[in-house]
C-alpha cells in the first residue's frame, strides 16, 4: 500500500507495519525516508480499521544503522548545508525530531519490533514508540558524542522519561553500543525475542490491545499519558481526567464496555477514532484549557 520507495506500509486486519525497506544500506535513515513515514503514518492514522501500528527493519541484520552519512538525496548527513543566520529558520530543524513529534501525535499505538542494530536515529525513533521489543540480536547505541554531535529526535525529552535520567547520561555520554540483554535490564525495551519470533510477539501485543479495547480510549490514554506525566501540576490530569470519564461515559463504547463483561463475552466497541474523540480533543490546542 502506498507509493513509498524507502519503506513499506502494509496493513493486516487491526494492525499496520511499516518496515523500514533500504536493507542494503542496513536501512539508514534519509529525509526521504523521513517524509515516507510521516505519510506512512498519516494513512494509519487516518484508517478506522487500523487499531496499531508496528514497525521492524527490512532484512536480518538491522532495524536501522543510523543517518545515511552519504545521502542519496543531497544535503549534509546531519542537517541541511544551506546558509543559514536565524537559528530559527525551518532548514534547521533536525529530521530524526520532525519524524518523533508526528509519532507523538499519533492516535494509535506505536510498536518496534527492532531486529537487529539500531544506532543514533535509529535508536532515538524507537523511543517515540509506546512499546519496544527486541530480537535476541539486537543493539542499541546513542552515539552522537562519538561522531562530535548531540542527542537529536528529542530524545532528550524522551530518553530520561523511559530510563531515568542516570542511565539515559550514562548511554548517550559514553556512545557505546550495548545488547539486547543491557537495553532490557535498563528499560528500554519491554522484552527480548529469539528473532524469528519477534513480529509473532509484535503482533500478539497489537492485537491484544485492538481486541479487547476501545479505540477511542486507547487514543485518549496514549495521549494523556504522555503528555499529563509532565504537566507541572497534577489538578490538570485531574481535569483532563474528570471531564474524558464525563464525556465517554455516556457514549456508546462506555455501555458496550459494560454490557460485554455482564455478559461475558468479547466487546465490539462502534467508536471512531474519526468521529467519537471528546470535544475537548486535543485540549492542548485549546487556549486557556484550564
Amino acid at each position: 500500500m502506498g507509493d513509498f520507495t524507502q519503506i513499506k506500509y502494509e496493513v493486516d486486519g487491526p494492525v499496520a507495519t511499516i518496515t523500514l525497506d533500504r536493507p542494503q544500506k542496513l536501512n539508514a535513515y534519509t529525509r526521504h525516508m523521513m517524509g515516507e513515514i510521516c505519510a506512512a503514518m498519516d494513512m494509519a492514522d487516518g484508517d478506522d480499521s487500523v487499531r496499531a501500528v508496528i514497525f521492524t527493519g527490512a532484512g536480518e541484520r538491522a532495524f536501522c544503522a543510523g543517518a545515511d552519512l552519504t545521502p542519496e538525496d543531497g544535503g549534509g548527513p546531519f542537517s541541511s548545508d544551506a546558509p543559514v543566520d536565524d537559528l530559527s529558520d525551518d532548514s534547521v530543524r533536525d529530521g530524526g525530531g520532525r519524524l518523533t513529534l508526528r509519532l507523538f501525535q499519533s492516535t494509535k499505538p506505536l510498536i518496534s519490533a527492532c531486529n537487529g542494530v539500531a544506532v543514533g536515529v535509529g535508536a532515538t525513533m524507537q523511543l517515540a514508540m509506546d512499546f519496544r521489543l527486541a530480537a535476541d540480536n539486537a543493539r542499541y547505541g546513542f552515539v552522537f558524542a562519538r561522531r562530535g554531535i548531540v542527542p537529536e529526535a528529542c530524545s532528550s525529552w524522551f530518553l530520561p522519561k523511559i530510563v531515568g535520567i542516570s542511565q539515559a547520561l550514562e548511554w548517550c555520554m559514553t556512545g557505546r553500543v550495548f545488547d539486547a540483554e543491557e537495553a532490557l535490564r535498563g528499560g528500554l525495551v519491554r522484552s527480548v525475542h529469539p528473532a524469528a519470533e519477534l513480529m509473532d510477539a509484535a503482533r500478539g501485543l497489537a492485537l491484544e490491545i485492538a481486541e479487547n479495547t476501545s479505540a477511542v480510549s486507547v487514543a485518549m490514554t496514549r495521549a494523556m499519558l504522555w503528555r499529563l506525566s509532565v504537566a507541572d501540576h497534577p489538578m490538570l490530569a485531574h481535569r483532563v481526567d474528570s471531564r474524558s470519564i464525563f464525556r465517554l461515559s455516556k457514549g456508546a463504547d462506555a455501555r458496550e464496555g459494560i454490557q460485554s463483561f455482564l455478559e461475558k463475552r468479547p466487546p465490539e466497541f462502534p467508536g471512531k477514532v474519526s468521529r467519537d474523540m471528546p470535544d475537548f480533543y486535543p485540549w492542548w490546542d485549546e487556549p486557556g484549557f484550564e
